[in-house]
């Protein structure tokens, strides 16, 4: 089944800009973000390219979270469920959370159908397989956890990793059991966790 986007999307006749909720927006094809990704990894390595995209995406989380919140007039843990859910809209994949008590650590973040790992499996690459390849969302997560914690008068610092990726559980998490975090033969599935530093 297939539906419109359930985003609202505006689009300047004079300047073709897109946006959403006020925020210019970028729409491209799912190839052409992920092989210009790949291609800055290769090219910087993947241990100083995921820093990078760390602290970008940290910031530019924390700079949604601002804006959404006064948007929607969200508090709390529901801009960033808010923000799950407009990123699973976007067509990154269907994130949820699977425990989100920010006083209650770890959190911890489910990734279906991310959109990295169904791009290395429709175009195939061999030095990709094995790999955590979802990392990038990772300091989004974090980024969106320090705004929760700013706005709710609680300490900030959190970091978040990706602990299970999709890429790598295809071929070696076929037989492993539910271990509560319903997975499904774990296909098509990433988990991050988000702790304190």
């Amino acid at each position: 089944m297939k539906n419109a986007p359930a985003l609202p999307i505006e689009v300047d006749s004079e300047t073709g800009v897109w946006q959403t909720d006020g925020l210019p927006m970028l729409y491209v094809p799912r190839h052409f973000f992920v092989n210009n990704h790949d291609m800055v990894e290769e090219a910087m390595g993947k241990e100083e390219y995921a820093k990078i995209l760390y602290v970008a995406g940290h910031k530019s989380a924390h700079h949604w979270c601002e804006h959404e919140s006064k948007q929607h007039e969200l508090k709390g843990m529901d801009v960033f469920s808010h923000y799950l859910q407009r990123l699973s809209l976007r067509g990154w994949g269907l994130f949820s959370f699977l425990s989100d008590d920010i006083k209650n650590l770890p959190l911890s973040i489910r990734l279906d159908h991310s959109a990295f790992v169904l791009n290395a499996r429709k175009f195939p690459n061999k030095s990709k397989e094995g790999e955590l390849l979802c990392h990038m969302f990772a300091g989004w997560f974090a980024g969106a956890t320090d705004w929760v914690a700013q706005n709710e008068g609680l300490e900030d610092g959190f970091v978040c990793s990706e602990t299970q990726c999709a890429n790598v559980c295809a071929n070696v998490c076929a037989n492993v059991s539910d271990n509560g975090a319903g997975n499904k033969g774990g296909k098509d599935f990433c988990l991050y966790e988000v702790k304190y530093k």
